[in-house]
């Protein structure tokens, strides 16, 4: 018997490798079903990266729904960079009021002027360059290269650290897991179209590979996601637990003069740095009501001050926030104390106050 000289066909074939098969599989399924958003450039067509730079800087810490009226507004207002750059960083504040996280109002402006006088109104269009600029850390930068520049780069921002947690069911928590997240995202990268790769783990994320019941059924990785295989997707990522700040407490003072309101600015440096308020004492752990009425502003025309029931709470990222809110009405003809100022009340919506300022207004001019 004379053997065939042919190898089986067995032998001939070749084992695919499922993970060289992600990049691919990735922007096909974002080809059909992309996200529409403001500051998305159409299929096919380059990104602008004023529109991407405004929109990763408010999206930090905030929900693209928040976000879609703010960069309608700003774009409206400030159509490119060197017309940001060229505004006051008073009217950006404004603007920004309600968006949260203020020192990003800042660094936003500061990064505006610094690319209009340095760089001719020209965003770099490196990683390295990018970082340069004031407000710009290494997601972002990655991010701009990415997605207005197509460089090869993976930024990781929440949603990519979730589908990527779970894909390769990392078991060390965060934020030590970082690290191994960035170098395990990169690798989703194809050889060519980062920007759309990047996009692409992005929607994946806010609208497949949610935080909590994911829809595994329609993810085109799901027979290669090693937390599905396991059953327990719903607990990647890992987190360390959270510290919770120590409360801290203080009195707000409304003080109102017909149709005016009393207000200041505060410092332009450290918490909502630049922002608008009522004035009010320190905000300390473990202040008494007597200490934090003794700060009170002097007025001529206050007698006394009427505490309102309840308190206004608040959270900010380190640590809660309670305030007494104490109230006054003066004579027509008070004036301001020094570094304060009257505003209509009418045009309140118009100034730069954080949002625990608008609690605190409401709650002081309410019934």
């Amino acid at each position: 018997m004379v053997s065939s000289a042919l190898p089986s066909k067995r032998k001939n074939q070749q084992r695919i490798d499922p993970a060289a098969e992600r990049p691919a599989q990735l922007l096909a399924w974002y080809d059909r079903h992309r996200r529409r958003l403001p500051w998305r450039a159409p299929a096919g067509q380059r990104s602008d990266p004023y529109r991407v730079w405004l929109s990763e800087i408010m999206l930090q810490q905030t929900t693209v729904k928040a976000v879609g009226p703010y960069f309608e507004k700003f774009l409206a207002r400030w159509p490119d960079v060197s017309a940001l750059g060229s505004a006051e960083l008073d009217d950006v504040l404004r603007m920004w009021a309600g968006l949260g996280y203020y020192s990003r109002a800042r660094n936003l402006h500061a990064c505006a002027v610094t690319v209009l006088r340095e760089h001719g109104g020209v965003f770099p269009d490196t990683e390295e360059g990018l970082r340069k600029l004031p407000g710009i850390g290494p997601y972002t930068a990655a991010a701009i290269a990415a997605i207005a520049f197509d460089r090869r780069t993976m930024p990781v921002d929440g949603n990519i650290e979730r589908v990527t947690s779970r894909l390769f069911r990392i078991e060390e928590a965060l934020p030590q897991a970082k690290p191994q997240v960035q170098a395990l995202a990169a690798t989703l990268l194809g050889p060519s179209r980062a920007g759309d790769s990047a996009q692409a783990l992005m929607d994946l994320g806010a609208t497949i590979c949610t935080p909590k019941k994911p829809a595994c059924s329609l993810c085109p990785l799901n027979e290669d996601c090693a937390a599905r295989q396991h059953g327990d997707q719903e607990t990647f990522p890992r987190k360390a637990a959270k510290k919770t700040g120590t409360l801290r407490r203080g009195a707000a003072f409304v003080v109102v003069r017909g149709d005016e309101l009393l207000v200041r600015s505060r410092p332009a440096k450290g918490l909502l740095g630049g922002m608008t308020e009522v004035p009010g004492s320190d905000w300390l752990a473990g202040q008494d009501d007597a200490d934090a009425l003794a700060q009170a502003p002097e007025l001529s025309g206050v007698k006394r001050w009427h505490r309102k029931l309840g308190v206004v709470t608040h959270v900010f990222t380190h640590f809660p926030l309670e305030l007494v809110v104490y109230t006054a009405q003066v004579p027509a003809r008070t004036r301001a104390p020094e570094g304060m100022r009257w505003v209509p009340i009418a045009t309140l919506d118009g100034e730069a106050l954080p949002n625990v300022m608008r609690k605190v207004v409401a709650h002081g001019l309410g019934e």
